[in-house]
């Protein structure tokens, strides 16, 4: 890999190009299947510095997830056996990169909203007369808007080593409403927080990410249902086969450490787990005197516990917005 190339790294938002497709999935894990938390955020370069200045990253996102009838979830209050969801959503992610030092660092702050459709259907237990029961097929469909997501992160750079710290937090005004199948937000707070290395030989054109983190959620005080505390790991690796293209592997580890709680918490614990990986390819094109980034990764899921699973899409497209320096 070039100089030239590797300095076109430095003028694109590297930190969202890679990584960002944030979302609220109807069928992904703790209540409802729904966690804070999109496994597979973090991918290639995650933790590369990039230009100070403005910049956007526009991601769409699909996911198709289910989980046999053999499998309860409370979804929006109400008790199912199984789920089959799927979610398509288009999000805007501006971001601001500090050009002065923070603690040797380099310091960015954004704010992400996405909107989009999320579908799911499931078997439904309803009352009958005189105490009876019996089970009913129902499916939901929302349109409307996610939650709103504010990330900060922290990079430092040192030859082929970069590391990164970073701090997330999740506003619940998405498109939400108790009883539905299907929502776009979490109706709960959340914050989430770690820490990642990035190790890129620009020589040779070759990288390995990993980002790790622990998300705190608050309680849905319509449901009184808390999501415990989960743990994620994201990674990725790739090889520049040109100044353009890129190509390798992405892939994530999800476990929830503590169970979930409040009275509205009837399944118990509910403790889920899942991992994935999958393939990515990366183009670097022109705008102007800098470069713009498109990136397509997939992720085919396994191992999941408690949790519907599936696959899912990101195609994310990363625009510089201010001039070159």
């Amino acid at each position: 890999m070039t100089s030239t190339a590797a300095h076109h790294l430095r003028h694109i938002p590297l930190g969202l190009a890679f990584a960002f497709a944030l979302l609220v999935n109807p069928a992904r894990a703790d209540e409802g299947g729904v966690s804070f938390w999109a496994p597979g955020q973090f991918g290639s370069l995650a933790a590369v510095p990039s230009d100070p200045g403005w910049s956007l990253a526009l991601s769409y996102f699909h996911a198709s997830a289910d989980a046999g009838l053999s499998k309860n979830f409370l979804v929006g209050g109400r008790l199912t056996a199984g789920i089959d969801a799927t979610a398509d959503l288009v999000f805007a992610f501006p971001t601001y990169t500090f050009a002065q030092p923070v603690f040797g660092g380099q310091a960015a702050l954004s704010v992400g909203w996405a909107a989009g459709q999320a579908r799911g259907s499931a078997g439904i237990g309803l009352a009958g007369p005189r105490g009876n029961s019996f089970d009913s097929s129902q499916s939901d469909k929302v349109t409307g808007g996610s939650d709103v997501y504010g990330l900060g992160t922290l990079k430092w750079h040192d030859g082929n080593d970069n590391f990164m710290v970073y701090g997330m937090f999740g506003i619940p005004v998405g498109a939400y409403r108790v009883g539905r199948l299907a929502n776009l937000g979490t109706n709960h707070g959340a914050i989430d927080g770690g820490g990642g290395y990035t190790y890129f030989d620009e020589k040779k054109g070759r990288e390995f990410s990993i980002v790790g983190g622990l998300t705190y959620n608050f309680e849905n005080t319509d449901t009184h249902y808390q999501n415990g505390v989960d743990a994620h790991v994201d990674w990725a690796a790739s090889q520049f086969l040109s100044e353009q293209v890129h190509v390798g592997l992405v892939g994530y580890f999800y476990d929830q450490l503590t169970g979930d709680s409040g009275s509205g918490a009837t399944l118990g614990p509910f403790k889920s787990r899942v991992a994935a990986v999958g393939p990515q390819v990366g183009y670097f094109f022109p705008i102007g005197a800098q470069k713009g980034y498109l990136n397509l990764k997939a992720y085919w899921e396994f191992a999941a516990e408690n949790r519907a699973k599936g696959w899912n899409v990101w195609l994310t497209l990363a625009l510089p917005l201010s001039g070159a320096r």
